[in-house]
Formats: C-alpha cells, sequence, structure tokens
C-alpha cells in the first residue's frame, strides 16, 4: 500500500470528541499515524501477518493503520471505555480489519491481561506531565508483552 492511499483511508478515522486531559489523550492524527506505520512496514516489514498490541489505543488510529498494513490481530488496549466506544465505532466503517478491543489499565496488564503477547507494539503512550511515571508504565507494558525486541511509538 502506498503512503497517500493509506493516509487517505485513515482520513475517517474520529478523533476524540473530548479528551481527558488527565489521560493525556493526545490525539494522533492520519498524517502523522500514517508516516510513522508506513515508514516501519517499509523499513521493517512489521505488520504483514503479525499480531499487533496498540497500547492506549484511544480511538484506534495506530491499530486501525496497522490493520489496513496486513496485520494478522489487532488487539487495542485502552483504560478509558469512551474511547473503546469510538475505535470500535471507527472499526466498523471498514471490513475485514481483525481487531479486538480491550479495557485494561496498562499499569496492570500483567494483572489484568496475562496471555496477551504481540509481534509489535504501537503506542501514543502519555509523556508523564499528569501523573508521574505514566510514560514508563507504557514502555514496561510493552516490553512485557512484545515477543520480539522492537516498540514503535510516534
Amino acid at each position: 500500500m502506498k503512503l497517500k492511499e493509506l493516509q487517505s483511508l485513515m482520513q475517517d478515522i474520529a478523533v476524540f470528541s473530548d479528551p481527558k486531559v488527565d489521560l493525556e489523550q493526545y490525539p494522533t492524527g492520519p498524517h502523522l499515524a500514517s508516516r510513522l506505520l508506513f515508514t516501519v512496514d517499509n523499513a521493517y516489514n512489521e505488520f504483514e501477518g503479525k499480531v499487533v498490541v496498540d497500547l492506549g489505543c484511544g480511538t484506534g488510529m495506530l491499530g486501525i493503520g496497522a490493520a489496513m498494513l496486513g496485520s494478522l490481530h489487532v488487539i487495542g488496549v485502552d483504560i478509558d471505555d469512551d474511547a473503546l466506544q469510538t475505535a470500535q465505532e471507527n472499526c466498523q466503517q471498514y471490513e475485514d480489519l481483525q481487531i479486538d478491543f480491550v479495557q485494561a489499565d496498562v499499569s496492570q496488564l500483567e494483572r489484568q491481561a496475562t496471555s496477551l503477547w504481540a509481534d509489535v507494539v504501537v503506542m501514543n503512550p502519555p509523556f508523564g506531565t499528569r501523573r508521574k511515571g505514566a510514560d514508563l508504565e507504557f514502555l514496561r507494558a510493552a516490553f512485557q508483552v512484545h515477543k520480539v525486541e522492537q516498540a514503535w511509538s510516534p
């Protein structure tokens, strides 16, 4: 898939209508998300036939993009029910995307989703400006579920 095609397909993915500042819900727009995913896919061939976990998936932008690039299965994880509802609605506009969403606290992932694993982890993690250490919790979770050696983030 070409970059322009991916970006065009991702244009219709809704972002947060009312971002929750305490969760540092910064939207990842289709321009940035498509470039990140396209670059990773073309440089490392990381999505085709792979299981992808999108930590802090929000409205599903990165996970849906990974699925469009041929991921075998995508699992989006987020603590926010509103974000997961929007992500599910975003998925419904596309056919044949193998995406599931799980409501879980990334800092408690080891206890809440013990069998979760991935070939590839994508995320737009919080910066830790609202809650010190939130960024590190995402990195720990990425290494916990990732069965290989790379995690990708914008």
